[in-house]
């Protein structure tokens, strides 16, 4: 179980464990929070929409967004809080951020539970806001509408993300037109009905590729017509193949 999960953190840094499928309820911060998955998958829900760090991914959650946790595998986070003078220089809104070899190091380092002298513990901080405000925002995000109508076809998707359903099919069973729901994605939404199915399914890829499941397997039960759709879609979303995003999984 997370020890920071409850109440006022016993400090600025910490880590903890998370069951496969465990879920840390809604919530909010005074201060910006990191959230770094060490190992195993963490995903990050708002109101807005929801944003996935595998372990090579880390998570950024500005002050006072309400928001939920869950686990995909087991799950090992790091969690380091940022007072509003840190914070600042990061995005106003939650993000994920590809994690840098050395900032890999630091993030671990710093949430050792090792007590170390007010200096260094700034260093190191400053060290962790200089690596992030260099790096682009990867965009595991998955934003979520607010229309009923729009609401009930997501809902369906995110219950069989592998469906082929078209946009009709699915309008048919939400009671709503093709084109009222087409309009409806890219006016709430910001991307087409096709953009939003495929990264519904790329997040879903994220988790069964850190499970080890073979480039070829994933893009079957995720419902691409071959294995090159899938590494397109995947690439276009996470910046690199999913072999190579595999392959960094293992390297320690």
């Amino acid at each position: 179980m997370l020890e920071f999960r409850l109440g006022r953190p016993p400090g600025d840094t910490g880590r903890g464990s998370l069951a496969h499928g465990q879920l840390v309820g809604p919530h909010s911060h005074v201060r910006g929070q990191l959230l770094y998955p060490s190992t195993g998958v963490l995903a990050t829900t708002t109101e807005r929409g929801t944003w996935v760090a595998p372990a090579n991914r880390i998570t950024w959650t500005p002050p006072g967004f309400e928001h939920s946790h869950r686990a995909y595998g087991e799950t090992e986070v790091r969690r380091i809080d940022l007072p509003v003078r840190l914070g600042r220089f990061l995005p106003a809104l939650p993000s994920v951020f590809a994690v840098t070899p050395l900032l890999r190091e630091v993030l671990l380092a710093v949430s050792d539970g090792r007590p170390r002298a007010q200096g260094p513990r700034h260093r190191l901080r400053g060290l962790i806001i200089d690596e992030l405000t260099d790096a682009e925002p990867q965009e595991l995000y998955l934003p979520e509408p607010a229309d009923d109508r729009l609401r009930a076809v997501t809902a369906l998707l995110h219950a069989d993300p592998s469906s082929s359903a078209t946009l009709r099919e699915l309008g048919r069973a939400a009671g709503a037109s093709e084109r009222v729901l087409s309009r409806l994605f890219q006016d709430e939404l910001g991307v087409s009905f096709r953009q939003w199915r495929s990264m519904l399914r790329v997040q879903h890829a994220l988790v069964l590729l850190g499970d080890g499941h073979a480039v070829t397997t994933v893009s079957s039960r995720l419902g691409w017509a071959n294995p090159t759709s899938f590494i397109e879609a995947f690439v276009a979303v996470v910046g690199e193949t999913p072999g190579r995003y595999q392959a960094g999984l293992r390297r320690p």
